[in-house]
């Protein structure tokens, strides 16, 4: 049976106006041992002043471990979300991301297709994207990092869609990072999506859904950057571990919510379930 951990993405604390290291300190005391911290390039006013969450891959990955350590949480992965298609910013993204994953000891590297050229077809598309992961995944297998591969856009809506993107390479280092919320609101079935590629899993976004997005969006949209509590909404926690159950690894479960108040309740309704 899968090992389930239970994490967070800190988007949890987005609204909050917290920087990255305020964050760490309040997943810690909500009971989190694990966090899901989203990286970028280079220098922002926001997040350098104290208002943002999000980690430069500026920064020296040694002391954001350091801040990890204080207050005894792990990395379960990094959010590391690129456009495959646009070589010319993913290759590098990607490849910066899993260095500095290794030296985080943050195990995965989360990404998606991203959004599209404007100028390009879709067989051209995933061509470009071919070349980003064959890249990305030699960069991954050197240093023993996974990438999970996130259905979040106009390809990987469908479980056909994001299987076209996942055999594009053959790697070890590639697998699924399954968004239980985005699967839902782009009008499949994620229960059964799961079970499809659950052999590949390699992280999971516990996203869930009110009842209010479900009405509003569901077949309209691709996916949502948060969800609502888990355990408030429209999916079956207890039906998606069960379908865990013949996964012989271990699987971050890395809640996405919007706020502190729904992080600390999704905690409270997966440990239920445990």
């Amino acid at each position: 049976m899968a090992q389930i951990q239970i994490g967070i993405n800190m988007e949890f604390v987005r609204h909050h106006d917290m920087s990255f290291a305020a964050g760490v300190e309040k997943a810690a005391q909500l009971g989190y041992e694990f966090i899901e911290p989203m990286v970028h390039w280079g220098r922002e006013l926001m997040s350098e002043a104290g208002y943002f969450h999000t980690v430069s891959m500026f920064e020296d990955p040694l002391d954001i471990r350091a801040i990890c350590a204080k207050y005894k949480v792990r990395c379960s992965s990094i959010s590391a979300h690129t456009p495959l298609a646009k070589p010319d910013v993913s290759v590098n993204y990607l490849r910066s991301a899993i260095r500095f994953a290794a030296e985080l000891q943050a195990p995965v590297v989360n990404t998606d297709e991203g959004i599209k050229p404007d100028f390009t077809d879709e067989a051209t598309d995933h061509t470009l994207m071919t070349y980003t992961l064959t890249l990305a995944t030699r960069a991954a297998e050197k240093r023993g990092i996974l990438i999970g591969l996130e259905q979040h856009q106009q390809y990987s809506k469908t479980p056909d869609g994001l299987d076209k993107i996942y055999d594009l390479v053959k790697s070890k280092s590639l697998g699924i990072n399954f968004d239980t919320g985005n699967a839902y609101l782009a009008g499949a079935d994620p229960y059964a999506w799961l079970e499809r590629c659950r052999d590949r899993l390699v992280h999971m976004h516990a996203k869930d859904i009110s009842l209010k997005q479900s009405q509003d969006e569901r077949g309209k949209v691709t996916g949502t950057p948060v969800g609502c509590a888990c355990g408030e909404g429209v999916i079956d926690w207890r039906r998606i571990m069960d379908i865990l159950k013949p996964v012989q690894r271990t699987i971050c479960f890395s809640v996405e919510c919007g706020t502190i108040d729904q992080a600390a309740s999704s905690l409270d309704h997966l440990r239920s379930l445990i």
